[in-house]
């Protein structure tokens, strides 16, 4: 079978070989750094920014180059019930993220809250990155 090497494969065998080179003597491997750098996809033919696409929705195209994000966004929306804690954030840059609020009790966080990125997920990782508010929402103001 034909084998090719691609970027994820080499990133891969690079991980391992630095995991390896930080392991401590004993063999033990060494417990990671939290991340709080969290990388975003733009489009090299239109420049619409994204979170982990395959391709572009504004254009289709697949071609990507990779950006680091500030970590700062206002929390749109919630996604599914409250014991999870899981929100929709606009992040600055203009891409939306589904993630994971820490530090404080769901039925606090509201929408138009700013937040900060407290823990980003490895780009070929699972799981969702984690936030936490940084700027409570403004109070509602009504008008009757």
């Amino acid at each position: 079978m034909l084998q090719t090497e691609t970027r994820a494969h080499t990133e891969l065998g690079e991980d391992a070989e630095a995991a390896a080179a930080d392991a401590a003597p004993n063999g033990v491997p060494a417990v990671p750094a939290v991340r709080r750098e969290l990388f975003f996809q733009r489009c090299l033919w239109c420049g619409t920014p994204a979170y982990r696409r395959s391709f572009c929705r504004a254009c289709g195209s697949v071609a990507f180059s990779r950006e680091s994000s500030a970590g700062v966004g206002v929390v749109v929306r919630r996604n599914g019930h409250a014991q999870h804690n899981t929100w929709f954030v606009a992040m600055d840059e203009g891409f939306n993220l589904l993630c994971r609020i820490t530090g404080t009790a769901p039925v606090v966080v509201a929408v138009g809250a700013r937040v900060t990125v407290v823990q980003a997920v490895d780009p070929l990782g699972q799981g969702l990155p984690v936030v936490e508010v940084t700027h409570p929402a403004p109070p509602l103001k009504r008008w009757w």
